[in-house]
C-alpha cells in the first residue's frame, strides 16, 4: 500500500465536451481565502493530537522525547519535535524524571488537556456519535461497487472520517447488520471491511434530500459558487448550464458502464465525490486521499477530472504543502454550514493552543503599562520641578540674568572662533569637524544661525550631494 500516488499526465480527451480545448487553457485559479484559513486552522492540530494520543496510549501518560521524535513522519510533525511541543505549554508538560540532569525529557499532558482528553473519549463511545460513524460507514461501503474497503485505507482517512484509535474493535462488532471485519486477499492488506447488507434507507445521497419532488432520471442541479474574482465566460457557462441539464445519476448506482469521456459520467463522478466528501467530518480532505480512494474504487482518472472542471463545486486548497479538496457547499464564509460534535471538540483544543498567544499578548500589554506608568512618573517629577524653579525670588532672577548676559558674551567669542576654523580649514573632513565640535543650532539666536550658515564653507557641498542623490532616485 506505499507509494501508490502515482501521477497521471493531463491528455487531451477526444469526443469528450467541455468548457476548454486544453487542460492548460480551462480557468484562471483565484483563491479563496475563507476556504484556506478553514484549512490552514488544522496545521498544529493534527500532528498535536496524534501526539496526545501516543502520550495518552501509554499506562505512565508520559513518553520520552526520543519516542516522539522517531515517530516524526507518522504523526506528522512539521519540524523538531522538542520546538513543536514547546510552543504549545498549555497543551504538553516537559519535565526530567527525578530531576536528574543529563536524562532526556519526558512529555506529559497538562490537566487541561487531560480534561479535554476524557470529553473526547466520553464522546467516541457514546452511542448517537457511534451510530452516526455506523451510518457514515455504510454509505461508504455501499458507494464503492465491491462494496469492501481495505482497513488500510480507513486508517489514512481515520482524520477525515472520525474513526477513533480502535474502531476495528469498538465500533464495528456493535453493528454485525451493516458491517464486518474479513481477511483480504489483496497483498499486503490486514483485512477489509465488508457490508453486510443493503439498506435502501441509507442509498439516497444529499442532493436527493435536498431536491424538491426528485424522480429517478430527472435533473438535479449542483450547488455552485465561484471565488471572488473568477471570470465565468460565455463559453464556461455555456457549457455549465448543459451540464447542469442532464439527468442525475446517483452515487449509490453502478454507472462504470457510462464512457469515462462523457458528459454523463462526469456528472455521475461529480455525484459520487460530492456525496464522499460529504461523509467526512470537515467536508474536505487531501486530494492524495481521496485519490488513492478513488484508485481502489476505479474511478481515479474520473475523480482527478471532475476536480480539475468543477471549481464551482469543490474547491483545491494548495495550503500546507499539499492539496486540499474542499467541498464548497459544505462552508459558509469559510464556516462549516453544518458542525458536529467532533468538531466541536476539535475547536476546544485549537482554543487552548490559542491561549499561549493570548496570555504573551497579555504579558507584553502589562509590560507597556508599566513603561507608561514610568514615563508618566518621570513627566511628573519634570513638572515638580519646574514648578520649584516658578518659586524664585527676585534677586535671583537678576542674577540669572547677569549670567545670560555672560554666556552671549561667551557665544559671540565662541562663533568668531569657529570662524576663523572654517577659512583655515579647508577640506571637507575638517569642515565636518569643526561642525561637530560646536553647540546644537537651537541654543543660538536665529540671527546667530544665519551668520554661521553664511559663513560655513562646507555645508553647501553636504547638501548639493543629497540633491544629487535625491534626483537619481526619481530617474531610477
Amino acid at each position: 500500500m506505499k507509494s501508490i500516488f502515482r501521477t497521471i499526465s493531463l491528455r487531451r480527451q477526444t469526443g469528450r465536451r467541455t468548457f476548454s480545448e486544453t487542460p492548460e487553457e480551462t480557468y484562471k485559479f483565484v483563491r479563496d481565502r475563507g476556504l484556506d484559513h478553514a484549512v490552514e486552522r488544522e496545521k498544529n492540530l493534527r500532528p498535536l493530537l496524534s501526539i496526545k494520543d501516543l502520550i495518552t496510549s501509554e499506562p505512565s501518560k508520559s513518553l520520552p522525547i526520543s519516542v516522539i521524535t522517531s515517530q516524526k513522519d507518522s504523526l506528522r510533525v512539521p519540524h523538531r519535535p522538542i520546538e513543536f511541543i514547546r510552543s504549545f505549554p498549555t497543551v504538553f508538560h516537559e519535565s526530567l524524571p527525578g530531576e536528574i540532569a543529563g536524562l532526556q525529557p519526558h512529555i506529559s499532558l497538562t490537566p487541561e488537556t487531560l480534561n479535554l482528553d476524557a470529553e473526547e473519549q466520553l464522546l467516541y463511545a457514546s452511542e448517537d456519535y457511534k451510530q452516526g460513524l455506523a451510518d457514515r460507514l455504510l454509505k461508504l461501503l455501499m458507494i464503492n461497487r465491491i462494496n469492501k474497503i481495505p482497513l488500510e485505507i480507513l486508517d489514512l482517512l481515520k482524520w477525515d472520517l472520525g474513526l477513533p484509535r480502535d474502531y476495528a474493535e469498538t465500533v464495528v462488532p456493535e453493528f454485525p447488520d451493516y458491517f464486518r471485519v474479513v481477511k483480504s486477499k489483496l497483498r499486503g492488506c490486514s483485512g477489509e471491511l465488508e457490508l453486510v447488507c443493503w439498506s435502501k434507507e441509507h442509498s439516497v445521497s444529499v442532493l436527493e434530500k435536498k431536491a424538491k419532488d426528485y424522480t429517478k432520471g430527472s435533473p438535479i442541479a449542483f450547488p455552485m459558487k465561484f471565488s471572488n474574482g473568477f471570470v465565468v465566460d460565455k463559453k464556461m457557462r455555456r457549457w455549465i448550464d448543459d451540464w447542469q441539464k442532464l439527468p442525475y445519476i446517483s452515487p449509490y448506482e453502478n454507472a462504470l458502464h457510462l464512457s469515462a469521456t462523457s458528459d454523463e459520467s462526469d456528472k455521475w463522478a461529480a455525484a459520487v465525490l460530492h456525496e464522499v466528501l460529504n461523509l467526512f467530518v470537515s467536508k474536505k480532505v487531501e486530494k492524495d486521499l481521496v485519490l488513492h480512494l478513488g484508485e481502489f474504487m476505479g474511478l481515479r482518472s474520473r475523480f482527478k477530472r471532475v476536480i480539475h472542471n468543477h471549481p464551482g463545486v469543490f474547491y483545491l486548497s494548495s495550503k500546507l504543502w499539499t492539496h486540499t479538496v474542499v467541498l464548497r457547499d459544505g462552508y459558509k464564509r469559510g464556516v462549516l454550514v453544518e458542525g458536529n460534535q467532533l468538531v466541536t471538540s476539535r475547536n476546544r483544543y485549537l482554543k487552548l493552543m490559542s491561549k499561549v498567544k493570548k496570555e504573551s499578548s497579555a504579558v507584553s500589554s502589562r509590560k507597556r503599562e508599566d513603561k507608561g506608568k514610568v514615563e508618566g512618573e518621570g513627566e511628573v517629577c519634570e513638572a515638580d520641578a519646574k514648578g520649584e524653579d516658578d518659586g524664585v525670588s527676585g534677586s535671583e532672577v537678576e542674577d540669572e540674568r547677569e549670567d545670560d548676559e555672560e554666556d552671549d558674551d561667551d557665544d559671540e567669542v565662541d562663533q568668531d572662533q569657529s570662524l576663523k576654523r572654517g577659512r583655515w580649514n579647508s577640506s571637507p573632513r575638517a569642515g565636518r569637524r569643526s561642525l561637530g565640535s560646536q553647540e546644537k543650532p537651537h541654543t543660538r539666536s536665529r540671527a546667530g544661525r544665519r551668520g554661521f550658515g553664511k559663513s560655513s564653507s562646507q555645508e553647501k557641498p553636504r547638501s548639493g550631494r543629497n540633491k544629487v542623490k535625491l534626483t537619481t532616485e526619481k530617474s531610477s
